[in-house]
């Protein structure tokens, strides 16, 4: 590792930003030619870096995503294939952990949504707001658990506006498609708390370290509270209906269209605009706070030596398909934001040219890029893939397809095969088969998994997927054939 220099301060070693937001769709990006989204600061990351059109989480719900992410391994390996709280995290390698150990001061600001709360995971610095999680809210749970302790945010609010202060003080249920404007100051909305807290630290950091900080946002997650001037733009706008496919199920919406956190979405129209507009608005704030810690990055002047990765955990159904929130295997949930912006002291050749990229990434590859970037070793135990060759324009990565699930013992528990240019679902617990073709019908409009026409071709995706699940615990594949029922464990191998 490079030294320190005379004068006290840090080796030209680079630094690392990671900014994720939680629940926030991969095409709501100016960059990626969104009709109604503005994102100013993200479309100029964007045109500076790289750009990966066609990046995706494999088990798009917080935890399992984040467990992709931290430890740059698959669902399967991780054990996590659905969504499951008040499980302890025991990994080998975590992908802080590596940066410390390269010599690296590493930072955490935001959410982590791990088990126990406050594990750091490799993280020397924490200033942690995870949200409103209803699992660390119960009274019958250890009081250093409970998040009145455990949430940094949340004792600054109190410390700003009284005892009785909380994170859901609009009112707004945290999975909900309900929306109003957030009814306090703007400085003290958590997403302005995660930029504050990180600038914070660029300014009090160790000068003798390259540092990782992960700025780690819950928005746009629900309760959709941007600040009024964000959220009224979006609610006086005509905006782009969602999604809805020849194959959707529009009597669930029916349904159960009137509850607040349905999975089938909201019925009445009016409502389901204010949600969007107050979605689209949540991630228009993000944006220019997010505009606020690179300005931070360019005055402290390590921007150009700093790389800054911007990704999510997955994204948000947002009505496509009858649906609402995340977890399904269709666009809306799965695809991610993925850019890579890489300073023009980092590499010995300067700055990449700006590229887009077409490869199919996932959250587990974050890991070994950022390592591979900054020279630091890659575990063996990583699954993932450097994506330093796209990022370059030196070698494409090769990845024929993606294996994505996520699990558990209600209807929408699935699997899927993603390449790109195509995608088979199988949900496991209805038998019900999907196939679309998504360069004619990137919206996921057109059902074809019973068209004769592509019967070879879904056969060979559902080929490629019993291979990826023969031998699993769940018995998914008997006799060369998918079994259709079987109760599978959210968190593979654990009780």
């Amino acid at each position: 590792m490079a030294g320190i220099s005379d004068d006290g301060l840090e080796s030209r070693r680079p630094n690392v930003v990671l900014i994720m937001c939680d629940q926030f769709r991969g095409d709501c990006l100016g960059f990626d030619g969104h009709p109604d989204v503005k994102t100013p600061y993200l479309d100029t990351l964007a045109a500076q870096g790289t750009y990966f059109e066609n990046a995706h989480a494999a088990c798009p719900s917080c935890i399992p995503a984040r467990a992709s992410l931290l430890t740059g391994t698959t669902p399967a390996t991780n054990g996590r294939v659905g969504y499951q709280d008040g499980i302890p995290w025991r990994y080998e390698h975590m992908m802080p952990e590596e940066f410390s150990a390269a010599g690296y001061q590493t930072a955490l600001v935001g959410k982590m949504h791990v088990h126990p709360p406050r594990l750091a995971c490799g993280f020397q610095h924490l200033r942690l707001h995870d949200g409103y999680i209803g699992h660390y809210r119960k009274a019958n749970l250890p009081h250093w658990m409970h998040q009145d302790v455990s949430d940094d945010y949340l004792r600054f609010l109190r410390s700003e506006l009284g005892p009785e202060a909380d994170v859901n003080g609009t009112g707004v249920e945290n999975n909900s498609w309900i929306a109003r404007p957030w009814v306090y100051e703007e400085r003290l909305h958590p997403t302005n708390w995660v930029v504050d807290e990180s600038i914070r630290f660029l300014e009090t950091r160790d000068r003798t370290r390259p540092f990782f900080l992960m700025a780690s946002f819950v928005r746009p997650h629900p309760p959709f509270d941007a600040p009024a001037a964000y959220y009224q733009p979006y609610l006086d706008r005509e905006l782009r209906e969602p999604a809805h496919g020849d194959w959707e199920d529009a009597e669930a919406t029916a349904r159960d269209g009137m509850v607040i956190d349905s999975a089938h979405g909201c019925r009445d129209a009016t409502l389901r605009h204010e949600a969007m507009a107050g979605y689209y608005g949540c991630i228009t704030h993000l944006d220019h706070q997010i505009g606020r810690l690179i300005t931070a990055l360019e005055n402290d002047e390590t921007y150009e030596n700093t790389v800054v990765l911007f990704t999510a955990d997955h994204g948000e159904m947002l009505f496509d398909h009858s649906s609402f929130r995340k977890v399904l295997p269709y666009e809306g949930s799965t695809r991610i934001p993925f850019i890579v912006r890489v300073g023009s002291k980092v590499l010995p050749d300067g700055r990449p040219r700006p590229r887009r990229s077409d490869a199919v990434v996932e959250l587990m590859d974050v890991m070994p890029t950022l390592l591979d970037l900054v020279g630091a070793e890659v575990p063996e135990t990583v699954e993932g893939s450097s994506l330093r060759g796209e990022i370059t324009g030196e070698k494409n990565l090769e990845r024929a397809y993606l294996h994505g699930e996520h699990s558990g013992s209600h209807e929408q528990s699935n699997q899927w095969i993603l390449t790109g240019h195509d995608k088979y679902v199988w949900f496991t617990q209805t038998g019900v088969e999907r196939y679309f073709d998504l360069d004619a019908d990137p919206r996921e409009e057109h059902d074809l998994a019973h068209d004769p026409a592509h019967a070879e071709r879904v056969a060979e995706l559902r080929a490629i997927l019993m291979d990826e699940l023969r031998g699993r615990e769940e018995g998914y594949v008997e006799n060369g054939e998918l079994v259709v029922g079987r109760t599978p464990r959210t968190v593979l191998g654990r009780d």
